[in-house]
């Protein structure tokens, strides 16, 4: 049948619709897929991804050392003195506590030697508050609780001296005033620097879990970009007979150095931090519970005689002094931590001053005994030079006690320092030295390729 043609003024008859526009990226993919099909294309293509394992290696080797890195010097520069600082501040402030009961005691002949105590406690405990304030984040409960002690610190001085002033003139009210000091000191005070010390510990924690994981991902591109270049090298040797691709070779060298430094180097940090942990800041935390609960018992031993029995305490339908049932309490807590820093004590120097403060403490039981019997029986002077007295008094104990306590934490923490420290050491340069091989890596890679390109040409 004729074509009938459009008669003129009638509409034109509309044309097929325009083929749909392609988008770069499909262009992208087809020119990938055209160039896939010739050699030289492929081998564009091997490079590429070569040189993109290679560095993303380099970079999440150098990302993941970095932080671990960072958070080994936090264990060792911060987070680990900010903890032992918390556990002085608790300490200067239950020695503090001690000193003022052992001065009170004393009537108007406190010593010298018990006034300058009681003030180089009160003054390592404010600088020990300043240095946490200073290191405290804004808004955090350590902030809080800093601010908290800062405002109780002065009112308790206050309250000790009302008591050293009224003790030294004769009046009972100057006991009144210690023990509303005691009360202030350990059930607003010490709980307070107990949350702080609980705080640092937990930051310490903290570190040490971000410090110690293996880099798994770095880990696994490693492996895979070692597999991606032995792949291709073998690939190579197929088609060319050629058994060495010098561009290949050094981009698997470097590949291999950074694996191997990477695996070797945080195994190493690895066990001086475990190892700093285990034998450094788990005895070191013992210790410091040990030492605390020495001071504490010290402190209701001699409350226990200010008092004479006006404190006492009900548990299971029996009544008992409330400082002398502490004490035991107090005691029985100082014995399980010089066994456990004894378990965990791992040399000579570490061990032999935990069990002279084991039979420092033995001693000292034995002299509370018979301090608390002449006590019971109404011969108070008798139990008062029995516990404040010159030699073989129970303060000769505590003060022994103390001192092996305080000779042992100097011994683990520097066991801890040079652990900590060897632990940093091993990921020293790491984080650079991986970045610097995988670049070097991944143009020995894109050299290696390209001069297979050239053959082509």
């Amino acid at each position: 049948m004729p074509t009938v043609p459009p008669q003129p003024g009638s509409p034109a008859r509309p044309g097929p619709p325009p083929a749909p526009r392609r988008t770069a990226f499909a262009e992208g993919v087809e020119r990938v897929r055209a160039a896939a099909t010739t050699e030289p294309g492929r081998l564009r293509i091997i490079g590429a991804v070569l040189a993109l394992l290679v560095v993303a290696f380099g970079a999440v080797t150098a990302w993941q050392t970095s932080e671990r890195a960072a958070a080994a010097d936090d264990v060792l520069h911060r987070s680990q003195p900010l903890s032992a600082g918390a556990a002085g501040i608790y300490r200067s402030l239950a020695d503090a506590n001690t000193a003022a009961s052992s001065g009170f005691l004393a009537g108007g002949q406190e010593t010298a030697d018990s006034r300058d105590r009681y003030e180089k406690d009160i003054r390592a405990a404010a600088a020990g508050l300043v240095t946490a304030a200073a290191n405290a984040e804004p808004g955090s409960p350590s902030e809080a609780t800093v601010a908290k002690l800062n405002q109780l610190l002065p009112e308790y001085k206050g309250l000790i001296e009302r008591a050293r002033t009224y003790n030294r003139q004769g009046y009972p009210v100057g006991g009144a005033y210690l023990r509303y000091a005691n009360e202030k000191m350990q059930n607003e005070m010490l709980p307070a620097a107990e949350d702080l010390y609980t705080t640092e510990n937990q930051r310490l924690d903290a570190d040490y879990g971000d410090a110690t994981p293996y880099p798994w991902a770095a880990i696994a591109l490693g492996v895979l970009a070692l597999a991606a270049l032995g792949w291709a090298q073998h690939r190579t040797y197929r088609r060319t007979n050629r058994v060495l691709n010098h561009g290949l070779v050094a981009a698997t060298a470097a590949t291999g150095v950074v694996l191997l430094w990477l695996v070797v180097g945080h195994t190493v940090a690895r066990s001086g931090l475990d190892g700093s942990y285990d034998h450094g800041i788990r005895s070191l935390k013992a210790l410091h519970d040990a030492r605390i609960a020495s001071l504490k018992a010290r402190g209701n031993e001699n409350l226990s005689l200010v008092a004479r029995g006006a404190e006492t305490v009900t548990v299971g339908g029996q009544t008992y002094d409330a400082y002398y049932y502490n004490f035991d309490k107090d005691m029985t807590v100082l014995g399980r931590g010089l066994t456990e820093a004894d378990r965990l004590a791992d040399d000579q120097a570490g061990t032999k001053p935990v069990k002279a403060a084991e039979g420092n403490m033995a001693v000292w039981k034995k002299r509370h005994t018979s301090a608390r019997t002449e006590d019971e029986n109404g011969n108070y002077q008798q139990a008062l030079d029995m516990v404040i007295g010159g030699k073989g008094a129970t303060g000769e104990c505590f003060d022994s006690v103390d001192s092996n306590l305080a000779r042992a934490i100097d011994h683990e923490q520097t066991e801890f320092q040079q652990a900590a420290g060897d632990g940093l050491d091993a990921m020293t340069g790491l984080t650079v030295g991986a970045a610097v091989l995988a670049v070097l890596g991944a143009a020995g890679a894109v050299a290696g390729i390209g001069r297979r390109l050239s053959e082509y040409r």
